[in-house]
This record gives structure tokens, C-alpha cells and sequence, in this order.
């Protein structure tokens, strides 16, 4: 079975899209893989499977290796000889921006290209934090309270501390702080002003329970990971996120009661159908009081989440036989015609 692994983008998170890429190809046996790697300049490259080594890019080696655009249905590959082209679904690798912010998926649809991933509306409703918010509370999911500023109100911040700060698009816990005092906060806004202009500020809930829960649509059913209750100190912070990326081993499954995971299994549902098919994707939640509230959705895992389930490799499959389509419009110019026959011309 043919997949392209796309890869890069021009992100903060940029480098740990690398990371995602080498780990997923390791765990998809069976596949027929191509590796299409985008530049910080939005320029495609096909790298050779042998190359596929975060060093490649760090060196700069990807430039020797052919440059490739879209076109319609597919890649191409232009020579002095000719053009070859390459036509498969793609698995969306790209974090953060451009791969997570509608940006691939608006260009796979424009140019009729299959692809795993979040769609353009599900992209903008996850990508920003702010309004995955508004998508929790219309779906009847809990969230924790927030302030949304920017550099003119950051003086105005009215939650009690301790809180967090952390740019509203972004992931990988790139620019979030913890603000225990007032003497910390300027620094903290300062920080994370370098990612984002626009910032969420959330309550600090020392000793918050978290699991993580991740799935997919395949045939009008959802296909569950197991529940994980990730390993923390007081939050995941980027170190502790960017090894994740690199997981490839089964984690525990979490100690929970059937009751909690059937919670979590029905928030996930909620917010996954219809909006998110194609996708696979993986919500983070809390659990307060015996009440479940969404912390954030990742609709490009690190790593496609590929250690919470038994046959990753097997669920691609499944996700990939059962893509959403786009349909198709003909433009058939009647209504002009029309016009021209009434003025008879």
C-alpha cells in the first residue's frame, strides 16, 4: 500500500516534525513509503528513504535531493528530460503551523490529493486554543475558565495565581510558563509574546489528573486507543513533549474504571464526529471532581500517537481505505448560456 509521509513545514515546530517523521516510518510495516519533506521556504522535496535522518536536514543534504511540486492529483517531478509523477495519499506529519493550521489540508483538497489529517475547518478550530474552547462548550464538553489577551491588555490579567500562560496557537509547550507571583509574570508574557500575539491564561491545578486519549473514523466507527496517563512533574513541558514525539514503544495503559473511560471515550466522540474525519487525533483531557474537561486537541499527534495503539500500522490501513471524499463540481456555465441565448447572442 502506497503513503507519502509529509513532513516540515515552516513552524516552530519545525524540527520535531523531523522527529515525528523517522519515528512513524519505523512503525508502519508493510507500507510502500515515499517521504516528501517541506522547507521553511515552502519548497517540497522527495528524500531518499536511506537519508531519512534528522542530520539529512540539520546538514542540509535534503537540497541535493529532487525538488518536487504539486499539481493536480499528485507531486511532480520535473527534469531536463521529461517530468515523473508521483501520486499517493499523503499522511499530514506537519506540526504546528502550516500543517496544523489549515494550510496543507486547504492545498491537498485544492489539488484533489488524498490525505490522513485534520481538514481545513477542523485545523482552525484546533490549531488555536482559543476557539477549541468555543468548540468545547457548544459540544457540552467542560473546559477549564481563561483569559484571552494580547500585548494591549496584558496589564488587565484577573485570574488569581498561580495560573499559566501559554500562546494560543501553538504546541510541544513551546513559551508556557508557570506564573506563581507577580514578580514572574512579565517575564512569563514576554516569553510567550516571541510565539504568539495572542495568549490564554488558565488557572495552575497543582496535582490535576491527565489522560491522554487518541482515535479515529474508519467506516463510520471510531477506533479507540487506550486511555494513557502521561508521566509529569507540574505540566508536560517541551523537553518532556519532545521526547513523546520520538516514542515508538506501547505505554502503560492508565489505571482507570470503566466508567471514567467511557466518559472520556463519549467527550472524545463528541468532539471528533464529523468535524475531525480523516484525522486521527488525540484529545488530552482533566479530570476534576470526577468530571471530565478538555484540555486540548492534537490534531496531528506527535508521532501520530502510534504508542497508544496495538496495530498502528494496521489502523493507517484502516484509516486510509476510509478517507472522507470531496465532491467533485462540474461547471457546466448554464446559467451564462442562458443569458446570451435571451439576449441572442
Amino acid at each position: 500500500m502506497k503513503l507519502a509521509i509529509l513532513f516540515g513545514g515552516a513552524s516552530f515546530e519545525h524540527e520535531i516534525s523531523i522527529v515525528s517523521a523517522i519515528t512513524v516510518k519505523g512503525k508502519l510495516k508493510g507500507f510502500d513509503l515515499s517521504f516528501i519533506f517541506c522547507d521553511q521556504d515552502h519548497r517540497f522535496y522527495l528524500i531518499d528513504d536511506a537519508k531519512m535522518k534528522a542530520i539529512t536536514f540539520s546538514r542540509g543534504e535534503h537540497l541535493k535531493m529532487p525538488q518536487i511540486s504539486l499539481v493536480k492529483g499528485g507531486f511532480e517531478q520535473r527534469g531536463m528530460f521529461g517530468s515523473k509523477m508521483h501520486t499517493m495519499p499523503i499522511l499530514n506529519l506537519i506540526h504546528g503551523g502550516d500543517g496544523e493550521d489549515g494550510s496543507i489540508a486547504a492545498l491537498l483538497d485544492f489539488y484533489a490529493i488524498p490525505f490522513i489529517g485534520p481538514r481545513k475547518e477542523a485545523s482552525m478550530l484546533s490549531f488555536d486554543k482559543h476557539y477549541t474552547k468555543w468548540l468545547a462548550n457548544s459540544l457540552g464538553i467542560k473546559t477549564l475558565p481563561f483569559e484571552a489577551i494580547t500585548q494591549a491588555t496584558r496589564s488587565s490579567i484577573t485570574t488569581p495565581y498561580p495560573f499559566i500562560v501559554k500562546p494560543s496557537c501553538l504546541g510541544s509547550s513551546i513559551g508556557v510558563s508557570i506564573v506563581r507571583e507577580a514578580s514572574e509574570l512579565e517575564y512569563a508574557l514576554d516569553v510567550a509574546f516571541e510565539f504568539d500575539k495572542v495568549l490564554l491564561i488558565e488557572p495552575f491545578i497543582s496535582g490535576v489528573k491527565e489522560y491522554n486519549l487518541a482515535g479515529f473514523s474508519a467506516r463510520g466507527e471510531i477506533t479507540y486507543s487506550i486511555v494513557e496517563e502521561p508521566q509529569k512533574a507540574e505540566f508536560l513541558d517541551f523537553e518532556k513533549k519532545y521526547l513523546d514525539f520520538s516514542r515508538s514503544s506501547t505505554v502503560a495503559e492508565a489505571e482507570v474504571t470503566d466508567g471514567l473511560v467511557e466518559q472520556l471515550r463519549n467527550a472524545f466522540r463528541k468532539i471528533y464526529t464529523p468535524l475531525f474525519e480523516g484525522a486521527l487525533i488525540r484529545c488530552d483531557f482533566f479530570v476534576i471532581e470526577g468530571e471530565v474537561y478538555l484540555n486540548e486537541i492534537n490534531p496531528i499527534p506527535g508521532s501520530m500517537a502510534n504508542y497508544l495503539f496495538e496495530d498502528f500500522s494496521g489502523g493507517i490501513q484502516k484509516l486510509l481505505a476510509s478517507l472522507p471524499s470531496k465532491k467533485a463540481i462540474r461547471v457546466q456555465y448554464d446559467y451564462i448560456h442562458s443569458i446570451s441565448q435571451a439576449k441572442g447572442k
